[in-house]
């Protein structure tokens, strides 16, 4: 099923490309129009080399600092599509690839795409979770300071996500 859908989708937006080369074709010129071809896969490899530069920067320095990567992988993965985009033909796709390269355009596209994941995941497993633990105290006596603490506990899942 995922496999056919996959597949008209792939061939709608091919379908849908050809058509639009068609017609700036028949607007500007089947000369200009490959050449404006050219160019947008140029372009696309300039931005995928400078914004790709500088969002994996970002990602070492996260990485270095030891703080959750969420919003830099998710910037890197968009740039990398954008990119991938940029580089084929097509001047739909070099759209959307110019939409998720520019750093203006990237937060929009990025928050769209999670609501779109997130609205496809099951009820339960979009959070918030709420977590209760409880204490137990050290066996044998003292804890040494070098021990482990041990927090027994179970995840509970409320019908109702408000607290």
């Amino acid at each position: 099923m995922v496999v056919q859908r996959l597949r008209l989708v792939v061939g709608l937006v091919a379908l849908a490309e050809l058509v639009v080369f068609l017609l700036v074709a028949a607007w500007i010129g089947v000369g200009w129009t490959i050449l404006a071809t050219l160019l947008t896969g140029a372009l696309g490899w300039v931005l995928l080399a400078r914004q790709g530069t500088r969002a994996l920067a970002d990602l070492r320095e996260r990485a270095r600092s030891r703080q959750p990567a969420g919003r830099d992988l998710g910037d890197a993965g968009l740039v990398a599509v954008g990119g991938l985009l940029m580089v084929l033909p097509g001047f739909l796709s070099d759209l959307v690839g110019l939409l998720f390269l520019l750093p203006v355009t990237r937060r929009p596209a990025r928050a769209l795409l999670a609501r779109m994941a997130l609205s496809r995941l099951p009820g339960g497993l979009r959070g918030p979770v709420h977590v209760r633990s409880d204490r137990t105290a050290p066996v044998g006596g003292a804890a040494r300071p070098d021990a482990p603490l041990v927090i027994e506990g179970e995840v509970v899942r409320d019908a109702d996500p408000r607290p």
